[in-house]
């Protein structure tokens, strides 16, 4: 049985895992999912994929997504 493993890595270091696969430059909230666009305000908590590694080990691979925190700037561009 192989066996895939998604986290999500946050900026500070913390793991969270997660059931569905992301992808380069999708945003996500605060618990990995990703967001549709565009967004209803700049005031959220908002995290980008910024980089994508795969550890395979005998048995399974874990995928980790690792987030880069948006500030209210960068968001202000994906808002109506």
């Amino acid at each position: 049985m192989y066996i895939t493993t998604r986290k999500i890595i946050y900026p500070e270091g913390d793991e969270l895992e997660i059931e569905h696969a992301l992808t380069i430059n999708e945003l996500v909230d605060l618990n990995g999912f990703p967001l549709n666009l565009p967004l209803p305000t700049s005031r959220m908590i908002v995290y980008r994929i910024m980089k994508i590694t795969t550890d395979t080990y005998r048995g399974g691979e874990t995928v980790k997504y690792f987030l880069e925190l948006l500030t209210k700037y960068e968001l202000e561009e994906y808002v109506i």
